[in-house]
């Protein structure tokens, strides 16, 4: 298994919020959902996003935003342009006063904005809950990355497009896949280019040595792997692996190890019925006791309580606040 391959299994879009807008300026939607994570695909027209500590940045036609939550944002029509509607949670949309604008803005299915013929159109997708993204994929982004219409070529926008709008049986399964699609599809453009920032143990699948213990781990972290065993089949010393998958990774193998194995437990705490000490067994755990140990001493929280959708407070991101790639 590659690293693109595991790095990008997790979104599992579930009844994911998709809405196609239109708009003629001047408008300026104020975004404090709490979505995780939210896509936006220009499709026709010009918008901003305006992080609240970052600076304003343009969407052309054909540019996709991926911007992450919890903290609120602004998409406007021009920087200047002060908010005239708020998306709360739940994708409830009001006034500034609280009015509600659900009726009064509703331009069909799953349409929605101030004119049914509006210079501007755009697709939005939001995840809604943080469990249908790994929260290592979640640490890997920056809040704000823009991918430009001419940094790749992907036919999923205008399928979305087409998709978003119809009310035909199986139709919320359709579009959740397509968001997933559309996500996946827009990292893998993101982290091909040196430029994106891409983790440290992504980019170091392409060494000799560190590459081949990054496959093994990841191909089976069930084994009771050791520094040792993965030096021998990679060929070189225990001190050697160590040193240079430190030196690349950022942390030790087993560190490494333990982390994947976490986010794989992780996800299927929330993916699946499993029992605890079924995830146990399969992400390389002795017993239920020994991963509830893990799991609470590396994010503070049970395995319980994580299927159960509590958080502890997430730590500040490191890196850059917006992404934005050049073609």
């Amino acid at each position: 298994m590659d690293a693109l391959t595991d790095f990008l299994d997790g979104p599992r879009a579930r009844g994911a919020f998709l809405l196609r807008s239109v708009l003629d300026p001047p408008w300026s939607l104020r975004i404090q959902d709490r979505a995780p994570l939210a896509l936006t695909a220009m499709v026709r027209g010009e918008a901003w996003v305006i992080l609240d500590d970052g600076d304003p940045v343009r969407l052309g036609p054909g540019d996709v935003a991926i911007i992450l939550g919890p903290d609120p944002y602004t998409v406007a029509d021009d920087p200047a342009t002060p908010p005239d509607v708020v998306i709360h949670p739940g994708q409830h949309c009001t006034t500034l006063d609280g009015r509600s604008l659900a009726q009064e803005m509703d331009l069909g299915v799953r349409t929605w904005g101030n004119s049914p013929d509006g210079s501007t159109v755009l697709l939005t997708g939001a995840y809604q809950m943080r469990g249908e993204i790994s929260r290592r994929l979640l640490e890997a982004l920056p809040p704000l990355l823009v991918l430009p219409e001419d940094a790749w070529n992907c036919p999923i926008i205008p399928l979305l497009g087409d998709e978003i709008v119809k009310d035909e049986p199986g139709q919320e399964a359709v579009l959740d896949r397509l968001l997933d699609l559309l996500l996946i599809a827009v990292l893998r453009a993101w982290f091909s280019r040196p430029e994106a920032g891409a983790p440290a143990w992504y980019r170091a699948h392409s060494d000799p040595v560190v590459g081949k213990a990054l496959r093994m781990l990841h191909g089976d972290p069930a084994h009771p792997w050791t520094v040792a065993t993965l030096a021998a089949k990679a060929g070189v010393s225990r001190a050697a692996l160590a040193r240079r998958f430190t030196e690349l990774v950022g942390e030790p193998p087993m560190t490494f190890l333990t982390g994947w194995r976490l986010a794989m437990a992780a996800d299927l705490l929330r993916e699946t019925d499993a029992t605890v000490g079924a995830v146990a067994t399969q992400v390389g755990y002795g017993s239920a006791f020994a991963l509830s140990a893990a799991f609470k001493r590396e994010r503070g929280i049970s395995p319980q309580e994580h299927r159960a959708g509590v958080h502890r407070p997430q730590r500040p991101r490191s890196g850059h606040a917006v992404g934005t790639l050049t073609p």
